[in-house]
């Protein structure tokens, strides 16, 4: 109770726990990330091997997140690194802070969910894998679930993938799908769009790629008989170019 002395009550005193063991992560980043060129993917995965260490190390640390809490200087200094190397994606500004809630809402979700079965083991006495085990009868009653019995039968759930770095990558793997996305898009608005058709003065077939109101002429000679036509069509009756 002592520590009340020093701190309004327990909400304050959980926010300078949390940013305290947030201090234990290594908080550098490059100050300036190259858009398109940092390694933005593996940034963001030690980021989030990192916290995932740091929820493994602290079970309590998940269960007292929330939306609404203030920041400390270190939960600050460590969302600051985060977006840094998120920058390295070349996304829009909006997308860069989605990234980084993205990454980190998967990491909170996936310790939620191993702490969820730590403790189960604990209540229990049992491991995961035991007790699931003891449950062969189950398979009997698989028929009515053909997707299920096909998948049980090929050992689909003997070595399950780790749900940790199996959903990891496929994060990253949807941000980077969105970075290429970008790039084609930034791709497509900078290179010229040429026209193609027939040219209005000999009518043969053209790319757009000759220099010259292109949309008309196939070549600088057609363009020029183009002018020598208007030129003669605003020509007095009498034959005399007007000045």
């Amino acid at each position: 109770m002592s520590l009340y002395r020093h701190v309004p009550g327990k909400a304050e005193l959980i926010e300078l726990m949390r940013d305290a063991v947030v201090g234990e992560l290594d908080l550098a980043a490059p100050d300036h990330p190259e858009p398109e060129d940092a390694d933005w993917r593996g940034g963001l995965a030690a980021w989030a091997r990192a916290h995932w260490a740091l929820h493994l190390r602290h079970p309590w640390f998940v269960h007292t997140a929330g939306s609404r809490r203030l920041p400390g200087p270190n939960i600050m200094a460590d969302y600051d690194r985060a977006l840094r190397i998120a920058e390295g994606t070349g996304l829009r500004a909006s997308e860069v802070v989605a990234v980084v809630s993205l990454v980190g809402g998967f990491v909170k979700t996936a310790a939620q969910q191993v702490h969820e079965v730590l403790r189960e083991e604990r209540e229990s006495g049992v491991s995961n894998a035991p007790w699931w085990r003891g449950r062969e009868e189950l398979v009997e009653y698989l028929c009515p679930y053909p997707a299920l019995g096909r998948l049980w039968q090929a050992g689909g759930f003997d070595e399950p993938e780790d749900p940790f770095d199996f959903g990891l990558a496929r994060t990253l793997d949807g941000v980077e799908l969105l970075v290429r996305r970008r790039r084609d898009e930034k791709r497509d608005v900078t290179v010229p769009q040429h026209h193609a058709g027939r040219c209005s003065v000999c009518g043969a077939e053209f790319d757009g790629t000759h220099r010259g109101r292109p949309r008309d002429y196939c070549s600088r000679a057609c363009r020029q008989r183009a002018y020598r036509q208007r030129r003669s069509v605003s020509a007095d009756p009498g034959g005399s170019a007007k000045p």
